[in-house]
């Protein structure tokens, strides 16, 4: 019978934030593979669990993560971990998911911290809808393509950051989304020096170009204003054709202007057809 993959999150500061399910996951499973095996162990050592590691991350996923579904079909209960919060978000931890779930072997999360919802939920932002957008490509036109696509997302935005670039992602999220865009920086997430700035992204330029930032950052961004598109200068027949010359067909373009002004269908279908 095939062992099963749990994805356990871990502390991403505070060591009490550990749930007593992952530990008696931890304390069961045949092997721990984690993305730093010496930072596991610590984690290990302090609460008194001794459980064979070994290392999973970015540069053997591929490799690795086909012997560990090997080793799980051959009976054995495998915990992935990240050095902080839940494995497989922006993480190799999705490769061995995707692994799993191809060769028939059962995934079993196993819930605890996410930075990027503590961040979320103590930003001051809408949290009713969101998205995350993970980690900005290194590659400057990568980084500037992946920015335009969401310039006009009216959800809440989440990013994950580095010190040493947040200057440079700051200046593109101003060059992008405009300088009075709100963001709230988050950092030391659940540690002794826990930090949301609260600011606008041409504020926090200023702030970190003076005070070099340090420590790893989740941003939260504020999504742009819905756009309130004003129809009324066009006629009902103008409106139509528009939608018509875009491609729509007549069913589609008049169910369009229906939606667009707020009324039945009906009624400009009735207008439409009068006016032809």
């Amino acid at each position: 019978m095939a062992g099963k993959l749990y994805l356990c999150a871990t502390p991403i500061g505070n060591l009490s934030d550990i749930t007593l399910r992952c530990l008696e996951v931890l304390e069961s499973v045949d092997l721990i593979a984690a993305e730093d095996t010496r930072h596991t162990l610590k984690l290990l050592n302090h609460f008194e669990i001794t459980k064979p590691l070994t290392s999973y991350y970015e540069h053997n996923r591929k490799e690795k993560g086909y012997m560990l579904a090997d080793e799980m079909l051959e009976g054995k209960n495998i915990a992935l971990v990240s050095d902080a919060g839940t494995p497989a978000i922006s993480d190799p931890g999705e490769d061995l998911v995707a692994i799993c779930i191809e060769k028939g072997i059962d995934v079993v999360p196993v819930p605890g911290c996410v930075a990027a919802i503590n961040a979320l939920i103590g930003s001051g932002m809408p949290t009713g809808r969101f998205c995350f957008e993970g980690f900005l490509s290194v590659n400057k036109q990568s980084r500037r393509e992946h920015l335009e696509a969401i310039a006009d997302e009216t959800r809440t935005m989440i990013f994950y950051e580095a010190p040493h670039k947040l200057l440079a992602t700051l200046k593109d999220f101003e060059k992008v989304f405009g300088g009075d865009r709100k963001i709230s920086l988050c950092r030391e997430l659940t540690k002794i020096h826990e930090e949301y700035v609260r600011l606008t992204v041409s504020e926090a330029i200023a702030k970190y170009e003076e005070t070099p930032p340090k420590g790893e950052f989740v941003l939260v961004v504020s999504g742009a204003e819905e756009k309130i598109e004003d129809f009324s200068s066009l006629s009902i027949s103008d409106h139509v054709e528009m939608y018509i010359k875009e491609g729509l067909s007549e069913k589609d373009a008049m169910k369009a202007v229906a939606k667009d002004r707020g009324i039945k269908k009906s009624d400009i279908y009735a207008e439409y057809k009068l006016l032809r």
